[in-house]
């Protein structure tokens, strides 16, 4: 009867094992076996002297598209001083495009979010205490951006700058002249065409989600943010697959084996659809159609004009 006991302990202690095992692996990031996967991808890429697109590089660990890829062939290829990030947007912090560069690079980075829930959870996360990140739950606005990226002290050549809160993106980016990053990914609307320098005018409480009930009403157009690149040192590079990432790499760290791209070169539609109204959601280039007659900043002409889809060239 001991014997049957002692067994029947020590099975339920193995599989209690196994579950905190499994559980880790599902939750606990330095555990998961998607690490050594990405590990591996980004050697593969590494090998390539040069590529024709960023999508040939792609691949996905903690990014919402492939842009873990996109970053460790870049951050492999370029020359940066100090192995530091900014991120903002970030919500939880569980899917975005530098949890990688913690995880498996071990850079320092800084976060910010307006929501002091999602800062909380990221302060609790196991990637807080196993990483030095540094964050901040603040609403962000052209007005207080360069304040904010004070902060943490880090040297103003930063590593890579990732800009994405679905709304002020040309607008914040433009304010910024505290740091000089090395690589910036900055999130475009697709549906803003690639012949288009649009932006939605700058308003410092803009949240999208409050702005347009079909939720694409925000953010610039590639062309705007290529301009504003331009305006600040960068090259443009090309976008993600998905057609919701651009990246820029500043004039004098330009690696050997990428060559800079046009709008017309780089542009990507992307597929995605955020559009919902009234049970339906719009495909492709229809969803321009959802906001058509609203405000929008031409960044050429310096003024404000109507969205109109006849206006809009996608290829």
């Amino acid at each position: 009867m001991f014997k049957k006991v002692k067994s029947f302990i020590s099975m339920q202690r193995f599989l209690y094992k196994n579950i905190l095992e499994l559980r880790n692996a599902q939750f606990n990031d330095l555990k998961s076996p998607k690490i050594n996967l990405g590990q591996i991808q980004a050697e593969l890429n590494n090998k390539k002297s040069s590529i024709d697109n960023l999508s040939e590089v792609e691949f996905q660990v903690f990014s919402q598209w492939g842009d873990d890829g996109i970053i460790q062939y870049l951050i492999n290829k370029i020359q940066i001083p100090h192995s530091t990030f900014i991120e903002f947007g970030v919500e939880d912090y569980r899917e975005s495009n530098t949890r990688f560069l913690l995880v498996n690079n071990n850079w320092t980075g800084y976060v910010i979010d307006g929501s002091q829930d999602h800062i909380s959870f990221i302060k609790n996360d196991v990637i807080s205490w196993a990483s030095e990140l540094y964050t901040e739950c603040s609403f962000i606005t052209a007005e207080n951006i360069d304040h904010l990226l004070s902060k943490p002290g880090f040297d103003p050549e930063v590593g890579l700058l990732s800009v994405d809160i679905d709304g002020n993106d040309y607008w914040v980016w433009k304010a910024i002249n505290s740091i000089k990053p090395v690589i910036v990914v900055a999130e475009y609307n697709s549906l803003f065409g690639m012949n288009n320098a649009w932006t939605v005018p700058y308003d410092p409480n803009f949240v999208k989600y409050q702005k347009h009930s079909s939720i694409i009403y925000y953010g610039a157009s590639l062309k705007a943010l290529y301009l504003v690149a331009k305006e600040k040192g960068y090259q443009f590079i090309g976008c993600n697959s998905k057609g919701n990432n651009a990246y820029f790499v500043r004039n004098d760290k330009m690696p050997a084996g990428i060559k800079p791209k046009t709008v017309e070169e780089g542009y990507v539609l992307s597929k995605f659809r955020e559009a919902y109204l009234d049970g339906y959601r719009p495909i492709g280039k229809e969803r321009i159609k959802q906001i058509e007659g609203l405000d929008i900043f031409d960044v050429e002409t310096g003024g404000l004009t109507k969205i109109d889809a006849s206006r809009v060239k996608y290829s």
